[in-house]
This record gives C-alpha cells, sequence and structure tokens, in this order.
C-alpha cells in the first residue's frame, strides 16, 4: 500500500514539475534557435526531475500556497542542473556520449554549440526565476534568488567541478577532497532546491538551516550512490556509461573505501535526512513523510 501511495504521489509531482518546466521553456525561433535547440534538447531528454520535486514539496511542506512564485524556480533548478550535466559530458571534461539513453548535446549539436547551451541554460534560469517578482513577497523571491545564484556559482557547482577536474589522475585526494567535491557538485542544487521551497513559503531561519543540512545528507549519499553505481550498475538501466571513472583517473569514496563501506556511509548520511525530514513532518502532523521515502529511495536506486 505504501508502495502505491508513494509512486501515486511522486507521479503527481513528477508530471507537475515537467509541465511546469515545458511552459518556461524559450521559443526555437531567430537566428540564435540552434542553441536554443540544443537547450531545449537537453532540458526534454527526461530525467527523474528530483530537484523540482524537492523544491515543490518542501514548498508544500512549509505552507506555500502561490503558485506563481514557486513555479519559474521550479523551472530555474532544472535548468541549472541541465546545464551542468551538459558541461560535464563535454569532451574536454568527462567526455559522455549518452545522457538518460540519448546522444549527449555536444554529440548532436558540436562541443561549441554545447557549451553555448549550458551557458544558455545557466543564464535563462536566472531570467526565468526573476518571472516570480511582482506577485508579492518580493522579499522572498530575492532571499531565493541568493542560494539560487551561491549554490550554483564558485561556492557550489563550479567550485566542486573546479576540484573535480583538478584531481583527476591525482593520488593526493582523500576524504576532505572527495567530501568537498560531493558537497559543491552534487548537494548544495539539493539543499538549493529545499531552502528555496521554504523560503519562498516564508519559513523562518532554523527550519531552512535544517532542510539544507538534511539536503547536504541527502545530495552527498546520493553521490557516493552513483559512485557505486559506477562500478556495480547496468548500462543499459543507467542510460550511461558506466567505469568511466576509473578509466579517466578519478578517485571517490568507492575507490577510497570500498563498496562496502561505501554503502555504509550512504546509509549512514540518508538515516541523518530521513530524521529530519521525520520531524519535520510530525510537527506539521502530516501523516506520510514523502520526502523521506524519496530520500531513501534515490540512495538506493538502480539507475
Amino acid at each position: 500500500m505504501m508502495h502505491d501511495r508513494f509512486n501515486e504521489y511522486y507521479e503527481g509531482l513528477r508530471v507537475h514539475a515537467e509541465e511546469t518546466i515545458k511552459s518556461f521553456l524559450p521559443e526555437n525561433n531567430g537566428l540564435q534557435k540552434t542553441v536554443i535547440n540544443a537547450m531545449n534538447y537537453s532540458m526534454l531528454s527526461g530525467g527523474k526531475r528530483l530537484r523540482p520535486i524537492l523544491m515543490y514539496e518542501s514548498w508544500q511542506l512549509s505552507g506555500g500556497t502561490d503558485e506563481k512564485i514557486i513555479s519559474p524556480f521550479i523551472a530555474a533548478i532544472e535548468m541549472i542542473h541541465t546545464y551542468s550535466l551538459v558541461h560535464d559530458d563535454l569532451p574536454a571534461i568527462d567526455n559522455d556520449m549518452y545522457r538518460r539513453g540519448r546522444k549527449t548535446a555536444h554529440v548532436i549539436y558540436g562541443a561549441g554549440m554545447a557549451t553555448l547551451a549550458g551557458d544558455g541554460l545557466l543564464n535563462y534560469a536566472f531570467e526565468t526565476a526573476l518571472k516570480a517578482s511582482g506577485h508579492g513577497h518580493d522579499d522572498r523571491v530575492i532571499s531565493a534568488l541568493k542560494v539560487l545564484a551561491l549554490k550554483a556559482g564558485i561556492y557550489g557547482v563550479v567550485g566542486g567541478q573546479c576540484v573535480d577536474i583538478e584531481n583527476e589522475n591525482s593520488e593526493e585526494v582523500n576524504d576532505e577532497v572527495i567530501d568537498f567535491v560531493n558537497e559543491l557538485k552534487t548537494a548544495c542544487m539539493i539543499e538549493s532546491s529545499l531552502m528555496i521551497g521554504a523560503i519562498l513559503a516564508g519559513a523562518d531561519s532554523e527550519y531552512i538551516h535544517r532542510l539544507e543540512y538534511a539536503g547536504s545528507c541527502l545530495g552527498k549519499a546520493f553521490q557516493i550512490r552513483d559512485d557505486i553505481l559506477n562500478v556495480t550498475g547496468n548500462e543499459n538501466e543507467l542510460g550511461k556509461s558506466i567505469g568511466n571513472d576509473s578509466d579517466r583517473g578519478k578517485r571517490n569514496y568507492v575507490s577510497l573505501h570500498g563498496l562496502n563501506d561505501a554503502q555504509a556511509k550512504v546509509t549512514e548520511l540518508t538515516s541523518r535526512a530521513v530524521q529530519i525530514f521525520n520531524e519535520i513532518y510530525r510537527l506539521r502532523n502530516i501523516d506520510y513523510a514523502f520526502l523521506s521515502e524519496l530520500a531513501e529511495r534515490m540512495t538506493t536506486r538502480r539507475k
């Protein structure tokens, strides 16, 4: 019964996120339509839409009521996530040919145009998020924009990508470096999703910081699980290449500690996030802790 409840709830949020994202995509016209086509190709390549779902559920859980304020941010967070994937897949970085079972943007459009598509998505994310202004609560919108910018930039995703690239084929990588990369490159956007949902609903700072910590734990667990699947996963299920981390000389939690310890770390981190989510649902007197079950599924997934 709980399995059915999760699937129904998750699918409803996923469809809502998908429709919201599509409603904010740029139209494929003008002399610059090639880069727009590349942006939309990447945005519409499927995916679980986890970050928009986390944001929307956080917003609802925190008492949000105005869709006009949250909707632009739902689209914006997925644009930033997608830009990071487009750039990760480039020949100069990971050189991946497939993403979500489809050819990556640089394979279809070339490396130069894919680079511009990533740039376009990052900038268009902020153009889109700004559409939340003018509907009341602009103070909340500004606070949410600050989080979105911080978690996407040099103290977030870009910083994590930088350290990740610099440490390929390095023997100096240790737990501190790996934790830094996992926090900035992956966890930051999950933190951002949860925090922005709460900010736009008017939550207080202590509550928002608790969600930030839950997002940090969940994001790190999600990344370590991804590293496990890069060793043990099925390429057809994952829709992307496996074993490429080892091929590129990338060291991660799995290569340092082995599969068993890595999975134990995933379980530990997930438990911390779930504990916070469960406490919030109890405080809100809500009987079904969707975020808790979603967290556990994110970190035990096979694809």
